[in-house]
This record gives structure tokens, C-alpha cells and sequence, in this order.
């Protein structure tokens, strides 16, 4: 993850807005949650929270394709470096919301 420094104000209710590259950079939009972890030293890290509340259709779709990009299969047409963009991700959880590496045709 490339290193950002932004800086944002506290207004009078405690809030803060995330700059656009942090928001960006997190994968978050309006109504997505973030998680702060505060750890001994004083540091913040904050990351995008998943949700809890999956549709199980749609996970158990997204849990035939992943098993699909995993074995290889329909990769045969796609250009190299995306079907092997694609084969990484399928390997990590989370990526929703994540551009994809290489040219998409739809």
C-alpha cells in the first residue's frame, strides 16, 4: 500500500472527513465502515471494516467463481497478466471494490 500522509480537521462533535486518497485508497464510499486500532505506542491505524451482513447468494456466487479462477478454468481467453491478476486475487478475501489489474472487455 503506497505511503500517504493527509491531514484532517476534528469539527465540534468529534467528527473527521477522510481525504479522498485515504478513502480511495481503502476501498470506502458512503456508508462503508471503517476500523481504528489504537495501539500502545499511540498510533492509529485505520482500515475498512467488512460487513457482516453478506447476502449468502451472492457470497456463495463469489465463493463458485473464486473456486473457477482458482482451478483455471474460462481463463483461456483472457489476456495473461489479468487472468494471473485474477488467479492472486482470488487467493486473498476482501478485494471487493478493488480495481482490476489489466484490460476488462464487458
Amino acid at each position: 500500500m503506497p505511503t500517504i500522509y493527509e491531514l484532517a480537521t476534528i469539527t465540534s462533535k468529534g467528527q473527521i472527513t477522510l481525504p479522498k486518497s485515504i478513502r480511495q485508497t481503502l476501498g470506502v464510499d458512503v456508508g462503508d465502515k471503517v476500523a481504528f486500532d489504537l495501539n500502545e505506542h499511540g498510533q492509529i491505524m485505520v482500515s475498512r471494516a467488512e460487513s457482516k451482513h453478506e447476502d449468502p447468494a451472492i457470497g456463495a456466487f463469489l465463493d463458485l467463481l473464486a473456486e473457477d479462477v482458482q482451478a483455471g478454468l474460462n481463463l483461456g481467453s483472457l489476456p495473461a497478466d489479468l487472468a494471473q491478476s485474477m488467479l492472486r486475487r482470488a487467493a486473498r478475501a476482501g478485494v471487493l471494490g478493488e480495481e482490476i489489474e489489466g484490460n476488462v472487455a464487458l
